[in-house]
């Protein structure tokens, strides 16, 4: 089972519209609630792929009771650790014509030292019955900035897989921790340590650092360029098709519940790269987040993944008679 940790989640409001105009008065055809925060979406792309996992995340005051009826009816299977702040909020104007998203989003909640320990105390219990953790997306506060790095300790304590996509201040004492697979994109990396990656020289470089720092596994995207990968020392490039995106929310998301799914089902390494991609693809193909079903995600062809630099030695063993 796979579980997912999210610090930030986000009631999200929904407006579905055909036009959308900004200045003008505008009527929504369609006004409903879906369940934010990356975490989260990880497990709803989780459920759509068939893989049973639970969320663990922080819900507070009257948004708080909202996003919680709200996952029931999305069938997430979720623990809430209560926080004495009220959970954020935002809207998305989904404009049907022009096939795009606009968002506004509320600043996150300021989460105390009792939120933090209390999460952390669930934490405890739940690790023990998982294979895989996910940690998603920002913390939202200083007493949060503590949660990943203790659960990369814990989980690397029990022999748990560690998928971390996170950033801000603590990535840095998240990495310390030496999680076993890492994911950001390189805004995430540049605002989170103050450095510059243009070419893929710097990315190559950058990805190399970390497998030398002890993170065996780390992904590094950059919205529509190329992605690139290290595992085990060994650099791959993912080169997306061309699409016209309708929302990118989600994206790193939708791939890294392709990650976990690969793992899951022990599937070779490559494979677990493709059907990623494709999942992150065709989740930018749709208004939904991390709502993708395997065929959508099949149906995602036109990109090419090679190994660059050094190339893995592959040693034949079979018998010889």
């Amino acid at each position: 089972m796979v579980l997912t940790i999210t610090l930030n989640p986000l009631l999200e409001k929904r407006y579905e519209v055909e036009n959308f105009n900004k200045g003008e008065l505008t009527k929504s055809n369609k006004t409903y609630f879906t369940a934010g925060g990356k975490g989260i979406n990880v497990s709803r792309q989780l459920n759509n792929l068939g893989i049973k996992n639970q969320a663990l995340t922080f819900l507070g005051g009257n948004t708080g009771k909202i996003l919680r009826s709200v996952l029931t009816d999305e069938k997430i299977n979720f623990v809430v650790s209560s926080t004495r702040s009220n959970t954020r909020e935002s809207v998305l104007i989904l404009d049907k014509k022009n096939r795009n998203v606009t968002t506004l989003m509320e600043s996150s909640p300021i989460l105390s030292k009792q939120d933090a320990l209390e999460l952390k105390s669930k934490l405890k219990k739940m690790i023990q019955n998982v294979t895989i953790v996910v940690l998603s997306g920002s913390s939202p506060s200083e007493y949060a900035d503590s949660i990943f790095p203790y659960a990369i300790e814990l989980a690397n304590q029990n022999d748990k897989i560690v998928i971390l996509d996170t950033y801000g201040k603590h990535l840095k004492s998240c990495f310390e921790k030496k999680p076993m697979i890492t994911h950001q994109n390189v805004f995430e990396i540049e605002s989170s340590f103050n450095i510059k990656i243009n070419s893929e020289k710097d990315k190559i470089n950058y990805l190399k650092s970390l497998y030398d720092s002890g993170i065996k596994i780390s992904f590094l995207t950059d919205g529509a360029n190329p992605a690139y990968v290290c595992k085990f020392g060994f650099i791959y490039k993912i080169v997306p098709p061309k699409i016209n995106a309708v929302d990118s929310t989600g994206c790193g998301d939708a791939f890294i519940a392709g990650v976990a799914y690969g793992l899951e089902k022990s599937m070779v390494f490559e494979d677990i790269l493709e059907f990623s991609t494709q999942l992150s693809v065709a989740n930018a193909l749709s208004f939904e987040t991390c709502n993708v079903d395997i065929n959508s995600a099949n149906s995602i062809k036109d990109f090419k993944i090679e190994e660059i630099g050094n190339k893995m030695k592959l040693i034949d063993d079979s018998p010889n008679y």
